[in-house]
């Protein structure tokens, strides 16, 4: 774990995005295409706003989810209306979305297109993931339904998952597409998230999931 401590949440904010929007050019330059993955809720939300500005071909980024709630695009708790409020704005507005989420009644009614829509813009390029108190990444939560088959080497790109904790069905990205990211940026704020990670990186995935990835992660927090 490559742990980087800021003295200020503003300052974070704007290196973090700095650092993403080098990284995507880097890989643009390389190799003519790049994905990034990001996660749901208000925390990255300053990032986003700095880095859909950024002076990128955006027309040649996709953007994924690290999860999605089933929940439709209007509702006030989807992941997808946040980003296209934050990020798929300005600039970023020319990126190409994958989704996660279709007009299904279940997320397993609708995994297998899902995935397939998916699959062209993997491995992802940069991955900025975010963790709970709970030390749970994406929707990998401790004690989910299909967190086994999610951490497993062979699990497939996406998973339908269920936690008490995670409210609704969740569809989520698998611990194996994590780990193959080319980058890997962990977002936290406050002391309790600190103790967290600190924790987690002497656990197992199966007890902290956020532990799948700290190996290769750059960890950026502040209070």
């Amino acid at each position: 774990m490559d742990f980087h401590d800021y003295a200020d949440s503003e300052m974070m904010m704007l290196r973090l995005a700095q650092r993403i929007a080098s990284e995507l050019g880097e890989t643009l330059r390389a190799h003519g295409q790049a994905t990034l993955s990001v996660p749901g809720g208000s925390t990255p939300g300053p990032v986003f706003d700095t880095l859909s500005g950024a002076d990128l071909d955006w027309s040649r980024v996709a953007v994924v989810l690290n999860d999605e709630r089933w929940v439709p695009e209007d509702h006030p708790r989807s992941n997808t209306r946040l980003l296209r409020e934050r990020l798929l704005v300005g600039r970023a507005s020319a990126a190409t979305l994958v989704p996660l989420y279709a007009d299904a009644p279940t997320p397993e009614d609708a995994l297998d297109a899902l995935t397939e829509g998916l699959r062209p813009h993997l491995p992802i390029s940069v991955l900025l993931l975010g963790m709970g108190a709970d030390m749970h990444t994406a929707s990998l939560f401790p004690g989910a339904d299909q967190l086994d088959a999610a951490l497993a080497p062979d699990a497939p790109p996406l998973l339908a998952m269920r936690a008490e904790a995670a409210g609704e069905p969740r569809i989520t990205l698998s611990a194996p597409v994590l780990q193959d990211a080319l980058r890997v940026h962990v977002l936290i704020t406050g002391p309790e998230k600190r103790a967290a990670i600190e924790r987690a990186a002497k656990l197992r995935a199966r007890e902290a999931p956020i532990a799948c990835v700290l190996d290769q992660a750059m960890v950026h927090w502040s209070e």
